[in-house]
């Protein structure tokens, strides 16, 4: 009889953790189908049912993702920012870092959205992350930029 309830306290979290990734698999087909809303309810929902799975933040990021599509740009951030604060094994560091500046890129915030970047670049250097992180610090506006000679008429022909 002993044996039965240990084989039952085994199998649990084996249950758990299949019905926890059935759940997350039907949300990310939301998702995928770009129902952004359904998701971002359904990531919710994840996360309050199922918030201490090796899944957690993966949903959490998904969070942010979907508030990030739909625009809600200053709910995406805290949504990024909380992966990055509770989640330090994450392996969506580099991804929320890299949504943190683009965030701050839509929210048309240049300098913290610089530092994002740099920041994946720096910690996260070999990473597809890394690699659009450079293109958005190329494609971004220079701080203390100095006009050019051409545009202020200054140049060595005046």
């Amino acid at each position: 009889m002993v044996l039965i309830s240990v084989n039952l306290a085994v199998a649990a979290p084996s249950n758990m953790q299949d019905s926890s990734r059935h759940f997350y698999d039907r949300v990310m087909e939301e998702f995928k189908h770009r129902d952004y809303e359904a998701a971002l309810a359904g990531f919710r929902f994840f996360l309050e049912i199922h918030g201490r799975s090796s899944l957690a933040a993966n949903a959490q990021y998904w969070v942010g993702e979907c508030q990030y599509r739909l625009g809600r740009y200053k709910e995406a951030l805290k949504s990024f920012y909380h992966v990055v604060s509770y989640y330090p094994l994450s392996p969506k560091l580099a991804a929320s870092t890299l949504k943190i500046g683009q965030t701050y890129t839509k929210m048309k915030d240049h300098e913290k959205a610089r530092m994002m970047y740099e920041r994946v670049v720096d910690q996260y250097p070999e990473s597809a992350e890394a690699e659009l992180a450079r293109k958005a610090l190329d494609a971004a506006p220079q701080r203390d930029e100095e006009p050019t000679s051409e545009l202020t008429g200054n140049g060595p022909s005046d």
